[in-house]
């Protein structure tokens, strides 16, 4: 049993003053709206027009079941259900608790001054009166109550659906999905598209404690990727102050892209993580990344620019090797040459003519840019 429904058996108003306060329902429940209009800003204009009529209606309906109430005929679960309604309504509507309480308490006012001003001239005695105070206030209170869990559950169950769509906006956005699709997802995700966004790998369990220290407004999070990856979409990110932001943390920073391409990002910060768990930036790595994008293909070239390195012996082969690397990335200094491979410059002299030797046509622009993506991908290494 309520507190209200407690408060009624202990009054059990009587008919005739039942009666009277039906007569005046109808003037105290227009006092009501009124006052709230006045009283409470967020309802001056929710409760005009059609709008107004449908609040008003609905506020004598809960003054009828609250005489039911106190006349010892009802329950008063009716009014609850349609409290626990106006509670998510207010959610729809964009509007606060706080507006909904404070109306509620208006209107919780002006009733019982409406209602009192029916009773006292219908006989009922001053000792009954208290009661009658006591039961209007316990009415309004469930009333409010079960205005705020409507509320609530409405917040909570929007707050789900608003995560799950940023959730599977993220996903198509990773998968690469059409531009259609991806502006269909960030319209059902309320989800403002930015220009940029650039993707971010983590382990699962660093994304959300990271996902915290960002902007996490407008950035999205997926922690439940395959291999215990986590993903970040970072809008518009400022590069610098992003990565400072992830020192400490085993984290991938692919390029910034259009919104529409950030599934690019995603495939640029998954391959930089296959080459090396050192790689943080993959701007920092773009020459490894473009020499390691066809392995099979690289490997042909390889094997064709250097063939003829391969049929000396090993170690003969692997130090004319570096000598072509240091010679390609000195653009012909011997010092230099000598400097990078601690060797004296005639010693780079030599092995220079021997390299010329196996490569007539080593000063050839076309192979020079052959050696030097042969020999490329340890150096960008270094």
């Amino acid at each position: 049993m309520t507190h209200a429904m407690r408060r009624a058996t202990e009054l059990a108003l009587d008919e005739k003053t039942v009666t009277a306060l039906r007569a005046v329902l109808k003037t105290t429940a227009d006092e009501v709206v009124r006052a709230i209009i006045a009283e409470v800003p967020s309802y001056a204009n929710a409760l005009s027009g059609r709008m107004g009529g449908t609040i008003r209606r609905a506020v004598r309906t809960a003054l009828g079941h609250y005489l039911d109430l106190a006349g010892g005929t009802g329950g008063g679960g009716d009014a609850s259900d349609a409290a626990y309604e106006l509670g998510r309504g207010e959610v729809r509507d964009g509007r606060s608790m706080d507006a909904l309480l404070s109306a509620y308490r208006v209107g919780a006012r002006v009733a019982w001054r409406g209602l009192a001003a029916g009773a006292v001239p219908a006989g009922l005695p001053a000792a009954e009166v208290a009661k009658f105070a006591e039961l209007t206030f316990a009415y309004i209170d469930e009333l409010s109550a079960a205005s705020a869990a409507g509320h609530a559950d409405e917040l909570a169950a929007r707050g789900l659906a608003h995560e799950r769509h940023l959730e599977q906006l993220a996903r198509d956005l990773l998968a690469g999905s059409s531009a259609e699709v991806l502006q269909a997802a960030a319209a059902r995700a309320v989800w403002q598209p930015p220009s940029t966004l650039t993707v971010v790998l983590l382990p699962a369990a660093q994304a959300r404690p990271a996902y915290r220290l960002l902007d996490h407004s407008t950035t999205l999070v997926l922690d439940d990727l395959p291999d215990s990856t986590g993903v970040l979409l970072v809008p518009e990110a400022d590069r610098a102050h992003l990565l400072r932001q992830l020192i400490g943390r085993a984290a991938v920073v692919g390029p910034a892209r259009p919104w529409t391409r950030a599934s690019a990002s995603y495939a640029r910060a998954v391959r930089a993580r296959s080459l090396s768990a050192d790689i943080r930036d993959t701007e920092e790595h773009l020459a490894s990344l473009v020499l390691s994008a066809d392995p099979d293909a690289y490997a042909d070239l390889r094997a064709r620019a250097l063939a003829p390195l391969l049929e000396l012996p090993v170690a003969t082969g692997r130090k004319l090797e570096e000598t072509l690397r240091a010679w390609l990335l000195h653009h012909g200094r011997r010092e230099e040459v000598a400097a990078t491979l601690f060797v004296h410059p005639q010693t780079v002299r030599y092995r220079m003519q021997q390299l010329r030797d196996l490569f007539p046509d080593l000063g050839s622009p076309r192979r020079v840019l052959e050696l030097t993506l042969a020999v490329g991908l340890q150096t960008a290494a270094d």
